[in-house]
């Protein structure tokens, strides 16, 4: 995005300082609702994880996912409260895609929550 200034040294920084631009979120399937259901800390942690991504930064504490697909990778959230995960894939130029969040209860990411964002991983690949 050009801003335009009265002022001509303005110019010569347009594109050499200027952020990249933020990348939307979409959540997909209950994706959203999930993540509303963490408590406070969980969910502004996770919030600011994903705000991260957005902007094109790694989050602070992930890991790759390559059961889910390419390119997709879980955000890990601990606190007080718990052990919670958010699965997403922000290999796309304008999209971060939300797949799941939930609540991690063992050592091991339960083979249902990597299957659930394997399955919405294919709904948005097949749509693009």
């Amino acid at each position: 995005m050009r801003i335009e200034s009265n002022f001509a040294l303005a110019s010569q920084y347009d594109y050499s300082y200027n952020a990249p631009r933020m990348k939307a979120a979409y959540f997909v399937g209950t994706a959203r609702k999930d993540l509303a259901h963490f408590p406070e800390a969980a969910r502004r942690g996770a919030g600011h994880e994903l705000f991260m991504v957005q902007v094109g930064r790694n989050p602070s504490d992930f890991k790759p996912m390559p059961d889910v697909g390419a390119g997709a990778y879980e955000i890990r959230v601990r606190n007080e409260a718990g052990a919670f995960r958010v699965i997403y894939v922000a290999k796309f130029d304008d999209a971060v895609y939300i797949l799941h969040a939930f609540r991690k209860k063992t050592r091991e990411t339960a083979k249902a929550d990597i299957d659930l964002a394997a399955r919405r991983y294919k709904l948005i690949a097949e749509e693009l």
